[in-house]
């Protein structure tokens, strides 16, 4: 089982910096990717078709025998994360990018005001207030659903005078004021960690939530003796709508070219 593939899902290419995450800290982990780039972005989905989306997804992650499926979306971790972990049961274990943030918050911000950004869905959710409130850490939450900095990175508008007038107009919004760190909701966000770190200047530290959601798996993989130990190191792309600027985007993150298999949720 140790040698048995990780499943990493996402609605495009907000979850490759969670793969590329997990590939660094775990560089012998065989990596299964599922970019669902026919659906994106599940930040403007109902629950519903997010969880069918999601169900479907990890049908063809369990078919490789993936012993850890990460869901690499805040979207479907918020919507589809109970039902997805219900469905599978004993056959793989589910990780959400949303529990590890929560407890990384909860041991480093006790007392502290946290803000944050992610899709509508993400936020409509509650889901990061109610699991914060749990934690009974006094920390304050402001959230700010920011729904177009997805699309505006998948189209590959970021780092740029287009980009930078967006990111600040939400950065400056009342919502988010006082904040002492700020976390990224969203999965596609750590490639605009950059913009945002130079608008707040230091004041206010900005949370790549990627590296935190590896740690934890990491750690998850240490705890229960299924590191691989082998060089393999495979990486399997499937990707629901075949689409250039993915193919793009995988091979900027992954600094070779990858193979892209074409697998329709939906025939």
């Amino acid at each position: 089982m140790n040698s048995n593939p990780i499943g990493i899902f996402d609605s495009g290419i907000g979850g490759l910096t969670v793969a590329h995450a997990v590939t660094t800290l775990l560089p012998n982990e065989n990596i299964i990717y599922f970019g669902d780039t026919a659906h994106l972005p599940y930040g403007d989905k109902s629950s519903s078709a997010i969880q069918a989306y999601s169900i479907k997804i990890c049908n063809v992650l369990l078919q490789q025998k993936c012993k850890v499926i990460l869901i690499a979306c805040n979207s479907a971790s918020a919507a589809a994360y109970e039902l997805v972990r219900e469905y599978v049961g004993s056959k793989a274990k589910i990780i959400n990018v949303i529990d590890p943030v929560v407890e990384y918050l909860a041991s480093t911000y006790s007392e502290k005001t946290i803000g944050l950004i992610g899709t509508k869905q993400t936020v409509n959710s509650n889901i990061y207030r109610k699991k914060i409130d749990a934690t009974d850490k006094g920390i304050t939450l402001k959230s700010l659903a920011t729904p177009l900095l997805a699309p505006m990175i998948e189209e590959g508008f970021f780092n740029n005078n287009i980009s930078e007038s967006i990111i600040q107009e939400y950065l400056r919004h009342t919502e988010l004021e006082g904040i002492e760190a700020l976390i990224l909701g969203c999965t596609h966000y750590p490639l605009i960690k950059t913009q945002i770190e130079n608008y707040y200047q230091g004041k206010v530290s900005v949370l790549d939530t990627s590296e935190i959601v590896a740690n934890s798996l990491k750690n998850y993989l240490s705890n229960n003796d299924i590191l691989c130990s082998m060089n393999s190191h495979i990486k399997h792309f499937y990707v629901s709508d075949y689409t250039a600027s993915f193919e793009t985007s995988t091979k900027i993150f992954f600094g070779e070219q990858i193979h892209l298999e074409h697998y329709p949720l939906w025939e």
